[in-house]
């Protein structure tokens, strides 16, 4: 009688622990976090121009007729909805280049997927930067991310009216 009713509590015990474990794909639902300030988690594409480094107005890009390539301001790319979360990005334009990029969201369910995009939104970052464009190479090891980034960027390069 001893041991059964070792073996029975030993089985729950077992049973509790497996089924409280949570996996990694279990964080894909929801969290993310607003890496720069100014999230909206809009899922369209804005650019905002500037004059002499003044704030001048904004717009969507479908509303936009005929951007200059020589402007300034920033565009945010379009919210792109990957396996791990959403993936979004903002880049700066003056001249008609891009100078700068920024990963305003990455997805960050768990520990992983943040050691995975501290070491490839900076990589991702240079790509951009040396590319002048949103044909990147992918970063091993964050696959999904870098598929998410290519999506945001080429958003809102569209929205910043670049070729």
């Amino acid at each position: 009688m001893r041991r059964i009713t070792i073996w029975l509590l030993s089985t729950v015990a077992a049973l509790v622990l497996l089924f409280s474990y949570k996996t990694s794909t279990m964080g894909a639902g929801g969290e993310t976090s607003a890496i720069a300030s100014g999230s909206d988690g809009s899922a369209g594409s804005s650019w905002t121009a500037t004059d002499d480094g003044a704030g001048s107005g904004s717009g969507s890009s479908n509303g936009s007729s005929g951007g200059s390539s020589s402007g300034s301001g920033t565009a945010t790319g379009s919210v792109a909805q990957t396996r791990w979360g959403p993936v979004q990005v903002r880049i700066r334009v003056s001249g008609g280049k891009i100078t700068d990029v920024t990963a305003v969201r990455v997805p960050d369910g768990n520990h992983r997927d943040q050691e995975i995009n501290d070491y490839a939104v900076p990589i991702l970052r240079q790509e951009a930067l040396a590319a002048q464009s949103a044909q990147i190479d992918t970063v091993s090891g964050a696959t999904v991310t870098s598929d998410g980034y290519r999506e945001s960027l080429q958003s809102a390069i569209d929205a910043a009216h670049l070729k």
